[in-house]
């Protein structure tokens, strides 16, 4: 009788690539939406002109009727297509280091109070829920009221009112995973606490850290809209979508277009994260891995 050898079927890149793409399908339009929000923040100098020069000649121009101004122009003549660009670099520049500092800030507390526990965990936990029982806009409003305008403001503000959640999640992450045997015999082998804190805990609260982080991209969005919608954000005149809308307001019926677009862009880029976040979380779901 003749033996026959079966050998494993070996998949070249782009047949690797499909496979992948069929097996988890990535949230194609989500994906896209913040392709062109990372893009037209990072080349906005490239793609349009200044958005704070008043042309008053061209004042209230509706959208679609002048190639030169595609998007209408607001009631000072500023080119809207301009602000809308430049309000995406708004945006990653207010949610990019509030969300680094949240993410440290939070996540240090948690490995603390999870890892460490008692009296502790009661004092972390404490201040991090009384975080939590406030508002977060009237926290923020309050700081910036403090602090002042501008993209500091705005950054403290914000940061202030996301940490907590980082660091209740974690927490309960840790509590979880410092029971098992490797972080145990890691104590008794006398590893440092800083060491097990970063070899050994970090790397299994990575994957809710990454959950976390692409849902709260959105929730500080919304945060900073709200906060230079009600005009204490961003200093006054600057291309970000929330004072666009504000100063649409008022002219809702004659300049409908300088609210509508940068609400519609609010509305979009926070639906992507979120869209992209729940994809996270199922693709990064051992189980759900293991089903597939």
């Amino acid at each position: 009788m003749t033996s026959l050898n079966f050998e494993p079927i070996q998949l070249t890149r782009g047949q690797s690539i499909r496979k992948w793409i069929k097996d988890y399908n990535p949230p194609w339009i989500a994906l896209t939406i913040l392709t062109v929000l990372l893009f037209c923040g990072f080349f906005a100098n490239f793609l349009v002109g200044d958005p704070m020069t008043n042309d008053l000649k061209a004042r209230q121009i509706p959208p679609f009727t002048d190639w030169s101004h595609i998007f209408g122009t607001d009631i000072l003549g500023k080119d809207m297509t301009a602000r809308l660009v430049f309000g995406c670099r708004s945006v990653l520049l207010v949610t990019a280091p509030s969300i680094i500092v949240a993410l440290l800030i939070g996540t240090t507390v948690g490995l603390l109070a999870g890892y460490a526990r008692g009296w502790v965990d009661s004092v972390l936990m404490r201040i991090t829920d009384a975080t939590l029982g406030f508002p977060s806009i009237l926290v923020a409003m309050l700081i910036v009221t403090f602090v002042g305008t501008g993209y500091t403001g705005v950054i403290i503000a914000v940061t202030a009112t996301t940490w907590a959640r980082f660091a209740r999640m974690i927490r309960g992450e840790v509590l979880s995973v410092r029971e098992r045997d490797f972080v145990v015999l890691a104590g008794i082998l006398g590893v440092s606490p800083v060491m097990i804190m970063w070899r050994h805990l970090m790397p299994n609260v990575i994957n809710t850290l990454m959950v976390m982080i692409s849902l709260m991209i959105g929730q500080v969005i919304l945060l900073e809209a709200s906060l230079s919608f009600l005009g204490i954000g961003m200093s006054p005149g600057e291309p970000a979508w929330g004072i666009m809308v504000a100063e649409g307001r008022q002219q809702l019926l004659t300049t409908w277009w300088v609210s509508l677009f940068p609400g519609i862009l609010i509305t979009l880029v926070v639906m992507a994260f979120n869209f992209f976040g729940d994809w996270l979380r199922d693709y990064l779901d051992p189980r759900l891995r293991r089903a597939r």
